[in-house]
């Protein structure tokens, strides 16, 4: 089977994956194995690509946005049978006994391993899947237009409930990529106001199509106080710009696994019981409640789809900021 392979770190440009024949993976107890159709291309893929993050080994293959059919049965395995659909996300498993896992907080486990990170992730034509992990998809769904729901969908919905955002209220967006465009229709649903910060002139457009009641740069103030925000930019200096916006007792979000350093700021910018909080990848049950709720919205997710070959452009572009929505890789067609 082909596959890209990381062997070491360096800018995108420099093409520094390599599409290879590798064997084809065997799946273990509890494990099935997935024909990939489609995987989504995200912002922690570049991370990892370029050495902003560092996996526990090389080489290793990312992505985790990952539709597939499951072909082959662990040892073990009933919840699933050949022929399924189903997704793969980032939060790949959990130890499950941890105090984290107890409580609930999976994605808070030290010993959590992570898609295309810690275990060989999308970017190929087949992939192992833990069963118990792997989340259905909806019917109404099709492949590439599912598949950014997976990370981006997922961990923008976990941004929007640590915001403590609430229906009616009113929202502001700081970047407006993949996860940013499934996020605002998530608020809208809710009957938020959506406000969206943004420098990309294309990306500003695509937030005014989606319903966001403003759009400016992210060094422009908001009309009216937010209520809360969630900051998709990996960048630290949005983070006072963020606050200055939100009122008192309001909180800001942190969706970015990386950002560069955050500024010190004056201590009014954080008084009046605002909140600023970080979020740290998302949930199982994140996955099915999110999934659920996409489908009942409906969301319409933008993709712009690449065959497999051409992962590395995808990432390029994606650097670049010429992608509205997400980019998607095809790796097999929607027929069994």
């Amino acid at each position: 089977m082909r596959a890209w392979r990381l062997y070491a770190h360096d800018v995108i440009e420099n093409e520094p994956m390599r599409l290879e024949e590798v064997p084809m993976p065997e799946p273990g107890p509890g494990q099935v194995r997935l024909k990939i159709r489609v995987c989504g291309v995200c912002h922690t893929d570049l991370h990892t690509v370029e050495g902003d993050i560092h996996p526990p080994r090389l080489p290793i293959t990312v992505g985790h946005q990952v539709v597939g059919i499951v072909d082959q049965l662990g040892e073990g395995v009933t919840n699933l049978k050949i022929g399924d659909r189903v997704g793969v996300p980032w939060f790949y498993d959990a130890c499950g006994k941890c105090e984290y896992c107890r409580r609930g907080e999976e994605n808070l486990c030290p010993n959590a391993r992570f898609t295309g990170f810690h275990v060989d992730g999308g970017y190929a034509e087949y992939m192992l899947a833990e069963a118990r992990y792997a989340l259905p998809i909806p019917e109404k769904m099709d492949d590439l237009h599912a598949a950014p729901l997976l990370c981006a969908g997922i961990i923008g919905y976990r941004s929007l409930k640590k915001a403590d955002l609430q229906p009616g209220e009113r929202l502001g967006l700081f970047g407006f990529g993949a996860s940013a465009h499934i996020a605002i229709q998530v608020a809208r649903y809710w009957g938020c106001e959506v406000y969206v910060f943004t420098r990309s002139p294309n990306h500003q457009q695509h937030a005014q199509a989606l319903g966001a009641a403003w759009v400016g740069r992210p060094d422009e103030k908001a009309p009216k106080p937010l209520d809360r925000a969630v900051i998709f930019a990996p960048a630290g200096e949005v983070v006072p710009r963020a606050l200055e916006n939100v009122r008192r007792g309001g909180t800001v979000a942190i969706n970015a696994i990386h950002m560069s350093p955050i500024p010190e700021m004056p201590y009014p910018l954080i008084y009046w019981e605002r909140t600023l909080r970080s979020v740290a990848n998302a949930t199982y049950q994140d996955g099915v409640a999110f999934l659920k709720l996409a489908a009942e919205i409906p969301v319409h997710t933008t993709v712009t789809e690449y065959p497999l070959e051409d992962a590395q452009k995808a990432l390029q572009d994606l650097k670049a900021s010429r992608i509205n929505g997400e980019a998607v890789l095809r790796v097999a067609s929607d027929s069994p």
